[in-house]
């Protein structure tokens, strides 16, 4: 193991946290709430002392020797020393006073769940909720692919950076856009850049004040779904909520197919299959679910704005909320409980199992079924005329079966604090697949604080688990991890 590598690659990454932490100290400080930006300057301050100690016992590392083992282990071990620091604030500010509580909110915002503990978030501070809500933004495209972006590289380093970007990067696979990855990774922040400033400006000319139109694009860019009032996006006039259910639709699309429309290539994003799914289960859910609302609204403009924001909100993970969905018929939740493991496409800021991965399921088992019936010919799976490595597909049967035991465990686990199972199973399901609100008393118009310590480590450990794609958190508690090869 590369251990000089691993401890540089934190030190680094703090050294970003506490630069991101310094614009919400100045808002702070321009409200004049001191407690609040001494909060960040003490939360700075510390955040230096130890990336400072980590670049010291880093003295001579070498990305030599870094492969996917030290990529994974790398990966982990950042975004939880990140939420484990980035939580300070919170705490000595005395707003989140807990710091079981202030981790949880903070491996929330990181991992773009949008779960929180906060019972009253207008009680906040402007500060507190700016950083609350520009966690999402950060974790939304992946720290080290900003890492990978702003940092020169040489042309050794190819290795390194294509094992950093396929642990952090979600998907069952990860392709450069252009041959160097620096150059991929520079792309996929210049184009997560231009869509969140493009979303700000629709939200300011649609009424809504400057610092809630950046957190809530903050919140929609990142798919998080933090807000900065306790009814979500609901006091907010029908233009703004469309214009969030676009955004948000929008940046759970491939960032690739971005980058194919602006290179021209129409016909090839047009002939995506993910795509095409993605697109396909969002318009199939919102007509079965509109169906079943009949009469639940007083108009059938208001029962569409409110679906197609829920369903958009919930298949990209982003957790916002326009109406109380737990209230609808059984139904409509069933199929939001759907969309929240299908999730949105691979390469996006979205969470869930991927429509790409739902894909690779669906046709693995098509292709199982026919070699049961004719054993003596060769299938191949192929997604958009491409044969599909069969690595990729043997990793996709290994993560759904990851996915089905860790939720079974988690649900076991948080089932010890005496909810009904409701609740459990749709708080480990909505943590786990980075969404947010679940269903009964963790439902879009509660929150996450009424479980126990136990339960919200479960919880914070299954959103990083979520979002990183199962395997570096299962990496760093793998034995074989840390044995010499």
């Amino acid at each position: 193991m590369n251990y000089r590598m691993l401890a540089r690659l934190n030190g680094e990454i703090l050294i970003m946290e506490a630069i991101f932490m310094i614009p919400a100290m100045m808002i702070s400080a321009w409200e004049s709430n001191w407690n609040a930006a001494a909060s960040f300057g003490y939360s700075i301050l510390i955040i230096l002392v130890v990336s400072g100690i980590l670049l010291l016992l880093s003295k001579g590392a070498r990305r030599r020797g870094f492969y996917a083992r030290e990529g994974m282990v790398s990966v982990g071990l950042i975004w939880i020393v990140m939420s484990a620091l980035g939580c300070l604030p919170f705490v000595i500010s005395g707003e989140i006073p807990h710091y079981i509580d202030a981790f949880f909110e903070t491996v929330s915002g990181f991992t773009t769940t949008g779960a929180s503990i906060v019972p009253n978030v207008e009680a906040l501070s402007k500060g507190i909720l700016y950083w609350r809500s520009f966690t999402h933004w950060v974790g939304g495209m992946g720290v080290l692919v900003f890492l990978l972006a702003i940092v020169p590289t040489s042309g050794n380093d190819r290795g390194f950076t294509l094992h950093l970007l396929r642990a952090e990067s979600p998907g069952p696979s990860v392709g450069k856009i252009v041959p160097r990855m620096k150059q991929t990774a520079m792309i996929l922040y210049i184009l997560y850049l231009v869509l969140t400033v493009l979303d700000i400006f629709f939200l300011v000319i649609g009424g809504m004040p400057l610092f809630d139109s950046v957190c809530h694009a903050f919140g929609t860019a990142g798919t998080g779904g933090f807000g900065v009032k306790a009814d979500s996006i609901a006091g907010y006039s029908p233009y703004l909520q469309n214009v969030t259910t676009v955004f948000m639709i929008l940046f759970g699309v491939n960032f690739s197919c971005y980058y194919l429309l602006i290179m021209k290539h129409f016909k090839e994003v047009l002939l995506d299959e993910e795509l095409r799914l993605y697109l396909g289960v969002i318009f199939g859910s919102v007509i079965l679910i509109t169906l079943n609302l009949r009469g639940f609204y007083k108009t059938l403009e208001e029962t569409v704005r409110h679906v197609f924001f829920q369903v958009a909100s919930i298949i990209t993970t982003t957790g916002y909320a326009t109406t109380d969905f737990d209230l609808w018929p059984s139904f409509s939740k069933a199929i939001l409980l759907g969309l929240m493991v299908i999730g949105a496409c691979a390469g996006s800021t979205g969470g869930g199992l991927k429509c790409a991965r739902f894909l690779l399921l669906v046709k693995g088992l098509r292709r199982n079924i026919r070699q049961v019936l004719h054993p003596q010919k060769v299938q191949v799976v192929r997604v958009n005329h491409r044969m599909v490595d069969e690595q990729i597909l043997a990793n996709t049967n290994a993560y759904l079966s990851a996915y089905v035991i860790i939720i079974i465990l988690s649900t076991l686990v948080v089932s010890l604090d005496g909810f009904s199972f409701e609740t459990n199973f749709s708080a480990v399901l909505c943590t786990f697949n980075n969404i947010g609100p679940g269903l009964a008393q963790v439902g879009p118009t509660c929150n996450f604080s009424a479980y126990g310590i136990v339960s919200k480590l479960v919880l914070s450990l299954g959103m990083l688990a979520g979002r990183l794609e199962i395997f570096p958190i299962l990496a760093i508690f793998s034995r074989s991890t840390w044995k010499k090869l």
